[in-house]
């Protein structure tokens, strides 16, 4: 807990059975997480089995692949059934270092916040932690082009870290978003469509074989949908569109 708020760690999982158990040494190593759910989306693995060894972890798996979007739309759902007051996103991949929850979980349970994204942007380290090349061209060139539709200034858009309060949460109609990676995308630009701020950490992270990631076509496809999130966010602005996936 942080400011008698509950803390709820969410993990979107998808055949991460050799990094999990680091992942979740670290969260619980924090000190503030009150719970971790891991929705497992159909792995291959034993993802499911190791989660189920961990103490404080509610499983929940998927019996068929849902998508990365469909396994967050669970996973929000279950956090907030579990009376989650500050719920953070990191994946069981070890991508992100779990050292940034308590600094993200206080920004939340302040009330300074409702929302706050671990961007690998902002401490120049994305390249030097591993970041392939063609990645960090297209994530500069998205977050310019997001900023200009969306009318923020975030450094990026792309993380997979992210903080959000309870409040927020149940406001958002994550149910209308896409069950594939654009989900991440939908949500931050739902959240600004409501005038909502969103706050920035700086946080490293690391590539290697065992972390997640998608391959250039698929990469090439989540690009315009960005793209499309954002042209769609202008049009509903300016009345344009009639249909409104925003609100």
């Amino acid at each position: 807990m942080i400011n008698g708020k509950n803390v709820v760690v969410v993990m979107p999982a998808y055949n991460a059975a050799k990094t999990l158990r680091k992942t979740y040494d670290e969260v619980m190593a924090q000190g503030v997480v009150d719970q971790i759910v891991l929705v497992d989306d159909a792995s291959c693995d034993q993802t499911a089995a190791i989660a189920q060894s961990l103490d404080g972890v509610c499983l929940y798996v998927h019996p068929k692949n849902r998508g990365y979007g469909g396994n967050q739309k669970t996973c929000y759902r279950l956090a907030l059934e579990a009376g989650a007051d500050v719920i953070i996103m990191i994946h069981p991949d070890y991508q992100y270092t779990p050292a940034l929850i308590p600094v993200m979980a206080s920004m939340i349970a302040s009330g300074l916040y409702p929302c706050v994204l671990g961007s690998r942007i902002l401490g120049g380290g994305a390249l030097k932690g591993g970041m392939p090349w063609w990645k960090y061209v297209s994530n500069r060139f998205l977050t310019a082009a997001e900023n200009i539709l969306l009318g923020a200034k975030l450094s990026e858009y792309h993380t997979g870290y992210r903080a959000f309060s309870r409040e927020l949460l149940e406001q958002l109609p994550l149910e209308k978003n896409s069950d594939d990676f654009i989900f991440d995308n939908q949500m931050l630009a739902q959240i600004l469509w409501r005038n909502q701020t969103i706050a920035e950490v700086s946080c490293p992270t690391k590539y290697f074989p065992e972390a997640s990631s998608i391959n250039f076509r698929r990469s090439f496809k989540y690009g315009l949908g960005c793209l499309w999130v954002g042209l769609s966010f202008r049009l509903c602005r300016a009345g344009v569109r009639r249909s409104n996936p925003f609100q």
